[in-house]
């Protein structure tokens, strides 16, 4: 019997593991995988940047979630789909299968979990009281960045410990088979423990209120004052980042004769999966209480400074290709502390740019805009990286910091916006 009393302790952190589990695998497992069976940093770059297109389009299809079914189904389907998915990639590495094979259900994973994150979301506000809403804001955050770590770090080592004792085929599927175990295994335990909440119901009754609804809010939100900076804003804050986020790990990979800094995949999952994630984790945690002490206008500048020049340190480490991995590590924690700290901004500024009557379904299309922001430049920096090198490359994404700093100086956000407020 599931109750509406279970208390959150029981399914906010498991649930909220899930939800950030497939995303990384997906957006870095996924291309790490590709760098070590020698597909090319063009390739990665392009087939990983278009995993992002579900999460992009999602507004588009969230209003029907509430329609279909009930948000608790919707959870246990989409965990039980990535389980299959995951099964069928540990498959198709297993057996060499054509890249396409994997490519497509990659995708299809990242068309679940996108899913899923629009159904978990949902299902938190409706099966938590507004105090607890609150209570568990930091615990979610704190378990979706342990699922981070787990799939960035923990399950690269594990591939990394593998390849010492099998061909890498045979490594890496039983990497994705533990993976799709574990999401079993979460499916399993989120049947018997989630609640079933009394306004977890279908609302097909509203079918034609939330397609005009949706409308509406679409309108709006093309009709805010200064939308085109607002767009130019969301675009271009993270479009350096954009570049190195799907290079920083091929780099690492890369052996010392081809410009890289000849990593193992053990040390890639240490460094980058989770030196790399801790710290930018505490640059978020940083981030959210600078803002809340003093507010968004008065840390703007800093933070988008601190997003950005901590690049440097990939200018740096591709010139000199050093060996020693704690001067590494300290270099990946502090770029991505700089970036945590940073990316507190931009989502401040979402939260900005949505208030109004359509809160939630502004916000929904400021996260589209903002994975469009990531697709696009991602699409073309593996092929950049090896039209010019690493060196150019990475004083290239030094060069495309530059817009950045240009919307930064037009934006007009109040002097209090998000002081002495709770920070999501």
């Amino acid at each position: 019997m599931h109750t509406v009393n279970r208390h959150p302790w029981f399914w906010v952190p498991s649930l909220y593991f899930a939800e950030g589990f497939p995303y990384v695998i997906v957006m870095t497992v996924s291309g790490i995988y590709y760098k070590t069976i020698g597909v090319s940093n063009t390739d990665i770059a392009l087939y990983t940047s278009l995993f992002s297109i579900p999460w992009m389009v999602k507004p588009l299809w969230s209003p029907y979630v509430d329609i279909v079914s009930q948000k608790r189904g919707w959870i246990l389907w989409m965990q039980g789909l990535i389980a299959l998915a995951l099964l069928m990639v540990a498959v198709g590495a297993f057996a060499d299968a054509r890249i396409g094979v994997t490519l497509f259900t990659f995708f299809l994973i990242a068309f679940f979990s996108a899913t899923h994150d629009i159904a978990a979301d949902g299902f938190y506000m409706l099966a938590l009281t507004e105090k607890h809403q609150s209570a568990f804001v930091g615990v979610r955050n704190l378990f979706y960045r342990l699922a981070l770590i787990t799939g960035q770090g923990l399950l690269i080592v594990v591939a990394g410990s593998l390849e010492h004792f099998f061909p890498l085929s045979r490594a890496w599927a039983l990497v994705f088979f533990i993976s799709a175990l574990l999401l079993t295994l979460l499916t399993t335990y989120h049947a018997a423990i989630l609640p079933s909440p009394p306004g977890d119901v279908p609302s097909s009754d509203k079918r034609g209120r939330l397609s005009q609804e949706f409308i509406r809010s679409f309108i709006e939100f093309f009709s805010k004052k200064d939308i085109f900076l607002i767009v130019a804003f969301l675009f271009f804050y993270r479009f350096a980042e954009a570049l190195l986020v799907k290079v920083v790990p091929l780099f690492l990979l890369d052996p010392f004769e081809n410009g890289g800094l000849g990593l193992s995949t053990q040390q890639v999952g240490i460094v980058y999966g989770t030196v790399g994630v801790l710290a930018l984790v505490l640059g978020g945690l940083l981030g959210g209480y600078c803002i809340s002490r003093h507010g968004l206008r008065a840390w703007l500048w800093p933070m988008t400074v601190m997003m950005h020049v901590p690049d440097l340190v990939y200018v740096y480490l591709s010139f000199v290709q050093p060996s020693n991995i704690t001067l590494i590590s300290i270099a990946i924690a502090f770029e991505q502390f700089g970036y945590g700290f940073g990316f507190t901004a931009y989502t401040m500024y979402m939260i900005y740019i949505s208030e109004g009557h359509f809160k939630t379904s502004h916000y929904a299309l400021c996260t589209g805009f903002m994975a469009l922001s990531m697709i696009v430049p991602g699409m073309i920096s593996g092929a950049l990286q090896e039209t010019v090198g690493y060196p150019l490359f990475f004083l290239l994404v030094l060069a495309a910091t530059l817009p950045a700093f240009a919307v930064v100086a037009l934006v007009n956000i109040p002097k209090k916006f998000g002081s002495n407020k709770e920070y999501v």
